[in-house]
C-alpha cells in the first residue's frame, strides 16, 4: 500500500505547487497596486538569471511624456480607456479569422501585454491566452489605468537589455523620458512589437512612414485618452 499512498501524495504535492503557481500572479497584482512597489518582467529575470543584466530605471507616469503615452496607446490600444483588461470585438474578429482560416490580426490590450510580460512567456499558445485574458481583466480592475500604462511603459523591452521608457530614451535619442518629442515618441511606439529588429534610434523607411501614421493618430487622440488626462 505505500507506493499507491506516495503517488497520491506525490499528487497532492505537484497540485498544490500548480495551485501556488497560478494564483501567484492575483496576489502579485494586489501587491503592484502599490505604487512605490517597481515590478520587474520575466524577461528581465531571465536577463539577470543568464548574467546579461539590465537597462531599467523606473519613471512615474507624470514623468512620462504625454506624446509618448498618446502614442504608445494609438499604437497599441486605441481603445485602452473604454474596454475593462479585454477588447471583446477585437477579440471576435480573431477568433472569426482563425475559424475562417485567414491570417489572425493581433488582439491584445495593453492590459494583456503588460501581464503577458510580468507573468508569462512570449511564445504564441492557447494556454498561455487562456492564462492572459483573465488575469487582464483582474488587473484592469484592481489597477488605475495610470498604473496600468506606468507599469507597461515601464517594463516594455526597447531592445536587447533595454527596459522601461526611460532606459529607451537616453539609449535611442539621448534624452529623458519626460523630453520626448512627439516624432521621437511615434518611433518608440512603433518599434514596440519587434525592438530587435525595429530600432527607433536608427529608423528605415517603413518604419518612419508607421511612426508618421502614429504621430497624426496621437494628436488626434483627445477623446480616446480621458481617463489619463482630463
Amino acid at each position: 500500500m505505500r507506493a499507491p499512498r506516495r503517488s497520491t501524495d506525490l499528487a497532492r504535492r505537484v497540485l498544490r505547487i500548480l495551485l501556488v503557481l497560478l494564483l501567484l500572479p492575483y496576489a502579485l497584482i494586489l501587491l503592484y497596486r502599490i505604487d512605490f512597489i517597481h515590478p520587474v518582467s520575466t524577461l528581465m529575470l531571465a536577463d539577470l538569471a543568464t548574467f546579461q543584466g539590465y537597462d531599467r530605471k523606473w519613471v512615474d507616469f507624470e514623468k512620462i511624456s504625454p506624446h509618448l503615452v498618446r502614442a504608445v496607446m494609438m499604437s497599441e490600444d486605441g481603445q485602452f480607456c473604454s474596454h475593462r483588461g479585454v477588447d471583446w470585438e477585437q477579440m471576435k474578429g480573431v477568433v472569426d479569422d482563425a475559424l475562417s482560416g485567414e491570417a489572425t490580426r493581433g488582439a491584445s490590450t495593453i492590459p494583456m501585454q503588460t501581464v503577458k510580460n510580468l507573468y508569462l512567456w512570449n511564445s504564441r499558445s492557447m494556454l498561455r491566452k487562456g492564462l492572459e485574458l483573465p488575469l487582464a481583466m483582474f488587473a484592469d480592475f484592481i489597477w488605475p489605468k495610470t498604473r496600468t500604462m506606468e507599469i507597461y511603459l515601464n517594463i516594455a523591452e526597447w531592445g536587447p537589455g533595454i527596459y522601461g521608457i526611460e532606459a529607451a530614451a537616453r539609449h535611442h535619442f539621448k534624452t529623458s523620458a519626460s523630453k520626448l518629442t512627439p516624432s521621437q515618441a511615434a518611433l518608440l511606439a512603433v518599434s514596440l512589437p519587434n525592438p530587435i529588429e525595429r530600432v527607433a534610434g536608427k529608423p528605415g523607411k517603413g518604419m518612419k512612414r508607421l511612426a508618421a501614421v502614429v504621430d497624426r493618430r496621437a494628436k488626434r487622440s483627445g477623446a480616446y485618452i480621458t481617463c489619463l488626462y482630463d
